[in-house]
């Protein structure tokens, strides 16, 4: 059964809608956005910034480089250098254009203690609630479910904006912002059919600009000292195979920006890093089996809309790692690549997520790019095995026999049954646990 016009429209408005470009790690990125936009609020100079956060955003900004900061880290940086030099009308590169004059001041700035960072709880996972005083004015701007989701903006006790929390529904681009959108008739069947069948000049520019900022910053990854130098160690000490390099190459992208690397990434399911993993192995395998541009372009719909399919289950950020869902995506374009059906597929992906759907994530930073790397290699794995019929058995662990079931099944796991995890692993990274009493 082929996909109706509608459907269609569906899964090419949610690429429009995920794949945008980002400059560095989104959660620093986020908050700088807030803090610019409501600095632009106030109208005036503000004389103290509040920030409070989830416990999820604090975690991810912790021991991250802040990109354009001079390789400062924290959100009280990301939050200073927004306000003072952020440019809140480009969004996710709000401080792509930051001067060494705004990057000395806001060293300054966070010095004297100009902004405080709270942590607030009983909030959604993705909650950044920037707050600013001047000499006549206060402003606030409120951030919730995706990192450019403004839902309140008030300036002296006024709601001057108020939007609802849930956007997952309405795309945020002015082209499209009265275009409906369905995740929830997302499946894999209707993924490879979209892939097959799409007008592939109807979401070419996206496609493109992911490739182009992609490979990008893998290469920067490669050729320069990076973070942990995963990609590099990768290269440098393990056969110069196809595997290899898919892993290196998405490693490497990982390696640069996390610490720090401005070059701009297209992001997947609200992630540079999760954009670089459904990118980079796939790319690599194109080019290893010389497969023509179309088959390409197809497969990275694959790799992006699984990927997305997966993670939008458990959410914008959680204890579950998105590198996996990503590497998963992935995989599953690699096995479309080889000429798999659906079946292929289907083990392709239960056997990634078998392996290693039980990676934490502990927040932003050097050794997320091992992460992928690790995730890349059980993709990798799952792939081969999937060619050669050999798959993980319904009733094996979480695994079912139905491969829409074992993706439910792991969205559960990574809402539901890590949302305990996830608050102990903020309580360790914050020190608010004596983890050798309770040991």
């Amino acid at each position: 059964m082929s996909l109706s016009l509608a459907e269609c429209n569906n899964y090419t408005n949610i690429l429009k809608k995920e794949l945008v470009p980002a400059m560095g790690c989104t959660e620093p990125i986020a908050v700088a956005y807030a803090a610019a936009k409501v600095g632009e609020v106030l109208g005036e100079k503000a004389t103290h910034l509040n920030v409070r956060c989830s416990g999820n955003i604090i975690k991810n900004v912790k021991g991250v480089t802040v990109p354009n900061s001079g390789n400062q880290k924290g959100i009280e940086v990301a939050a200073t250098l927004g306000i003072i030099g952020g440019d809140a009308s480009k969004e996710l590169e709000v401080i792509a254009e930051v001067t060494d004059e705004d990057r000395h001041k806001a060293g300054e700035l966070v010095a004297e203690g100009f902004c405080e960072v709270e942590l607030e709880e009983g909030v959604p996972n993705l909650y950044i609630k920037a707050t600013a005083t001047g000499d006549n004015h206060t402003a606030c701007v409120l951030i919730e479910d995706n990192h450019t989701n403004i839902t309140l903006i008030e300036k002296d006790g006024e709601v001057l904006s108020r939007s609802h929390r849930h956007i997952e529904d309405n795309d945020s681009n002015e082209e499209n912002r009265f275009v409906k959108l369905d995740y929830k008739k997302m499946s894999l069947r209707g993924i490879i059919e979209y892939a097959d069948s799409v007008n592939i000049e109807c979401i070419r520019p996206v496609i493109e600009k992911q490739i182009e900022c992609n490979t990008a910053i893998s290469d920067e990854g490669l050729k320069n000292p990076w973070g942990a130098r995963v990609g590099k160690t990768f290269l440098e000490n393990w056969s110069d195979d196809v595997k290899t390099k898919a892993c290196a190459r998405a490693a490497a992208g990982s390696d640069a920006r996390m610490s720090g690397c401005p070059l701009p990434v297209v992001i997947n399911s609200g992630s540079g890093n999760q954009g670089i993993t459904v990118t980079m192995p796939v790319l690599t395998y194109a080019e290893e089996w010389k497969v023509s541009e179309e088959k390409k372009f197809r497969a990275l719909l694959i790799s992006n809309l699984v990927s997305i399919y997966i993670k939008h289950y458990i959410g914008a950020l959680s204890a579950f790692c998105g590198a996996v869902s990503a590497a998963t995506g992935a995989g599953a374009a690699i096995t479309y690549l080889s000429g798999g059906d659906i079946n292929a597929i289907g083990r392709t992906i239960k056997n990634t997520l078998g392996n290693v759907g039980g990676i934490v994530c502990d927040g932003a930073k050097p050794s997320c790019a091992a992460k992928i790397a690790s995730s890349v290699h059980a993709c990798l794995m799952a792939h081969y095995m999937s060619v050669s019929d050999k798959e993980f058995k319904g009733g094996e662990g979480f695994i079912e026999d139905d491969v829409e079931k074992t993706i439910k099944n792991m969205g559960y796991i990574g809402k539901v049954g890590m949302k305990e995890t996830d608050v102990e692993i903020l309580n360790v990274m914050i020190d608010k646990v004596d983890v050798d009493k309770e040991l």
